[in-house]
């Protein structure tokens, strides 16, 4: 079995596209595309309510993926069966079966993508993060990074060999409604959306049920902790200042949220790598807020 250096193993968050290409025959290496392609409702009727429809990003892995990765599908996988919105965390039954089956052990090396938008893999790592598992990285600059550096792509799928997958701990990494009402008053809980300022604001023609935001949170949308051009994230004193801005240091809690728990998971991602340990993601988020009209919102 090779072994990867101690000084060059995965780290808790983030490695680069460099290391990765010189690890790929590790054995104990476990990548992970988690595209998901998200498209405008086209039931006119429904849009306002759920703007987007999830799909599957399996097509973009078999057009091309980085060697000996596999392919985590988050719509029909790891989203909650029996809930009414889509891309809700699961069971931990679920969350195991699907786990194990991808080869993930105690042992596993965890490196996740996404040949979509960077945040899906965000997504799967806050997951894994909630079961207690700490060996998960988020590729830098993802796919976009690793092709624009020509580094090798392959079309030959990849299925782990099944692995017992253990959860350790619950992280309550996810909160519900009722924790982010009952936060909006506490000046110790800082309730950060990380939608596009436009929807923040109540400006976008995109919205959820009812235009704006949460009653009392603020704004840092998830495109702005990654360079848009190489989709990698800012360097970590860019993110801390922005976060900063806001005082995030100051309270006891951190709640993000977004449309549906995803972006809301980017941003929850990078507050943990700047070694904040008191986050959680609202998972349903503007799915389920903004269409209950007894929950305060406010815009601009």
């Amino acid at each position: 079995m090779e072994v990867i250096e101690e000084k060059h193993k995965p780290r808790e968050f983030l490695v680069e596209t460099d290391w990765l290409e010189k690890n790929l025959n590790n054995e104990n290496l476990r990548i992970f595309d988690c595209a998901v392609n998200a498209v405008i409702n086209p039931d006119v009727e429904k849009a306002r309510n759920t703007p987007f429809v999830f799909n599957s990003g399996r097509s973009n892995y078999e057009l091309g993926h980085i060697p000996g990765a596999g392919f985590i599908d988050i719509p029909s996988e790891l989203s909650d069966k029996l809930s009414s919105l889509p891309l809700m965390l699961p069971e931990e039954k679920q969350f195991v079966e699907v786990m194990s089956k991808h080869g993930i052990s105690d042992d596993a090396q965890v490196v996740l993508y996404s040949s979509s938008e960077p945040i899906w893999a965000a997504r799967v790592w806050w997951m894994l993060h909630e079961f207690g598992f700490n060996n998960a990285a988020i590729l830098n600059g993802g796919w976009s990074s690793w092709v624009a550096e020509k580094r090798p792509v392959s079309i030959k799928s990849t299925k782990y060999e099944y692995s017992q997958f253990n959860v350790r701990a619950r992280r309550g990494a996810f909160v519900s409604k009722e924790d982010v009402l009952a936060a909006i008053d506490n000046n110790k809980v800082c309730i950060i959306n990380a939608l596009p300022s436009q929807v923040f604001e109540g400006s976008s023609e995109v919205f959820f049920g009812r235009r704006g935001r949460i009653t009392g949170s603020v704004n840092i949308p998830f495109q702005a902790l990654h360079d848009p051009d190489t989709k990698r994230y800012l360097a970590v004193e860019e993110l801390q200042n922005k976060f900063d801005e806001i005082a995030v240091s100051d309270v006891e809690h951190i709640i993000t949220y977004c449309g549906g728990g995803v972006a809301a998971a980017n941003n929850a991602f990078v507050l943990a790598m700047l070694g904040f340990k008191n986050v959680s993601v609202y998972d349903a988020s503007m799915l389920e807020w903004g269409n209950d009209e007894s929950l305060p919102m406010e815009m601009n």
